[in-house]
């Protein structure tokens, strides 16, 4: 029986639907934090049924019918509910392309590979992760077979879709190719430059996980944190999980460097502050989700790099630093004075771990990982050979090779939990973040000397208008454009690198 009313019979099914995710999301946050490892199985059946769950929903047998009486009608709708209806469609194109046993058996076999990596990681054994990753390849090159035959475009271009819609590799090649082109000579300027001036202090530990955890929350409750409706927790690699309302973010700590854990925090943050602006009125709505990884990733940046790694927010923070491991620049040297700790923020050195770059070095780590998962995906690279083609890859982009695959190939989590065509967003993130920050730079004249004083008011409200608050209304160009005045490009964050990282 087809409703009379078909667009608000959509609505309510989404509303269904994103109730299942809603869940889905806590699950795996849980699955990530603090699930006993014997529970392993259980929940990956808890994730795989509700997997299925979704499934059946977005691809009842009558939705292709109740998308086409809604798109007929569709002029009498109002903008937001016209955006609406494209967004359930592209939600069904990219569902019903898959046949429910292979939405579960991936969500298994990312479950069984997720757990297996954390162990292989730990060990930097990579042979025992290959017979899961394998699985999860094989899958993952059905579920881009199957969508690229609905989306018309290459397997790879259906991945990507499904975390940037419109993305395309083309496009990616033309960007990286920009910047492939600009950062090896900017690096060689950034590291001379560097060694023309005073050296950089370290900062002696140890520093107690409790006093880092209770700074990192202090600094991102001025940010714009709510606790009443997020939590900060630690996980293997940070992340951010969980609903809109319900933020989880994760951070991993060192008791030799405080920096990682707090610029993951920090880092996180930018990614739960977007989650919690989105609009409320569209909540439950696919219209009402994020617009996709690269705005996601450019929030998360454009607080960790563009404004907590400025000189206005270290002189805030630093005081706080200090206070929080008992140092005093008097008992404890300069090397806790504010321009030494900005300058360690802002060291820039070649290095193994992609989350510890530096903003310069940041793209050559993305851009080994997207040229390595493309070829696997194609079936140019054998499994077995990706720790060689990965420390391959290291010593031509970076000039290193790590000792072994825990800081190579196992340092992430995306391959081994199905995030196929993800990483080419980080980057695509960094660029859109320059143009952000810039132009909230010139929309609020006052913003840096704002975030000097730790009040992040008129940055966190520029966000929420031109970006939070469009939730997923147009497209990753038309919000840039509207909000910067251009569609994504690398002009900002080139001029971003220079103005940092060679002017000091």
């Amino acid at each position: 029986m087809i409703a009379n009313d078909p667009y608000a019979e959509l609505e309510r099914r989404f509303a269904r639907l994103s109730a299942v995710s809603r869940a889905s999301a806590i699950l795996n946050w849980d699955r990530s934090t603090m699930m006993p490892d014997g529970a392993s199985d259980d929940r990956a059946d808890q994730l795989a049924t509700l997997g299925v769950i979704a499934h059946e929903i977005i691809a009842a047998p009558d939705m292709p019918e109740l998308l086409s009486r809604a798109e007929e009608g569709g002029a009498s709708l109002d903008p937001w509910r016209q955006a609406n209806l494209r967004e359930m469609r592209r939600a069904w194109v990219h569902e019903s392309a898959l046949p429910a046993d292979l939405v579960e058996a991936r969500t298994r076999a990312c479950s069984a590979c997720e757990l297996a990596w954390r162990s292989a990681k730990k060990n930097a054994d990579f042979k025992s992760l290959l017979p899961t990753l394998t699985e999860v390849l094989t899958l993952m090159r059905r579920v881009g077979e199957a969508k690229a035959a609905a989306l018309g475009t290459s397997l790879y271009d259906a991945l990507l879709d499904e975390f940037e819609p419109g993305g395309r590799a083309a496009r990616i090649d033309a960007l990286f190719a920009e910047l492939r082109a600009f950062l090896p000579d900017l690096l060689g300027r950034v590291l001379e430059h560097q060694k023309r001036l005073p050296p950089i202090l370290p900062l002696e530990g140890p520093f107690p996980v409790e006093a880092q955890r209770k700074l990192g929350e202090e600094l991102i409750r001025r940010i714009g944190f709510d606790f009443h409706h997020g939590r900060l927790d630690v996980s293997a690699h940070p992340f951010t999980g969980g609903t809109a309302d319900d933020v989880r973010i994760t951070t991993r700590y060192d008791e030799q460097d405080f920096a990682r854990a707090l610029m993951g925090v920090l880092h996180e943050t930018g990614h739960g502050l977007y989650e919690a602006g989105l609009p409320r009125d569209w909540r439950r709505q696919p219209v009402g989700n994020a617009r996709g990884m690269t705005l996601h990733e450019s929030q998360s940046l454009l607080m960790e790099m563009q404004a907590c790694r400025s000189g206005a927010f270290v002189a805030f923070a630093a005081p706080r630093m200090r206070a929080a491991f008992g140092k005093d620049v008097d008992k404890d040297g300069p090397a806790w004075s504010v321009e030494n700790i900005h300058r360690l923020y802002t060291r820039v050195a070649p290095g193994f771990i992609r989350v510890d770059a530096d903003e310069v070095t940041y793209p050559l780590h993305i851009m080994l990982r997207y040229r390595l998962e493309r070829a696997m995906l194609a079936g140019d690279l054998p499994l077995a050979d990706l720790p060689g083609a990965w420390n391959e890859g290291m010593r031509d982009l970076l000039g290193i090779v790590p000792a072994d695959d825990s800081l190579g190939c196992l340092q992430d989590i995306h391959w081994p939990d199905g995030g196929w065509g993800y990483f080419p967003t980080y980057t695509l993130g960094a660029l859109a973040a320059a143009q952000l920050f810039a132009a909230a730079r010139r929309a609020e004249p006052g913003l840096l000397e704002a975030i000097g004083k730790g009040d992040f008011s008129p940055l966190l409200g520029w966000l929420r208008a031109n970006v939070h608050g469009k939730g997923s209304i147009a497209t990753t160009d038309e919000i840039l454009t509207a909000a910067t005045g251009a569609p994504l490009g690398s002009a900002a964050f080139k001029a971003h690198l220079e103005s940092r990282y060679l002017s000091a």
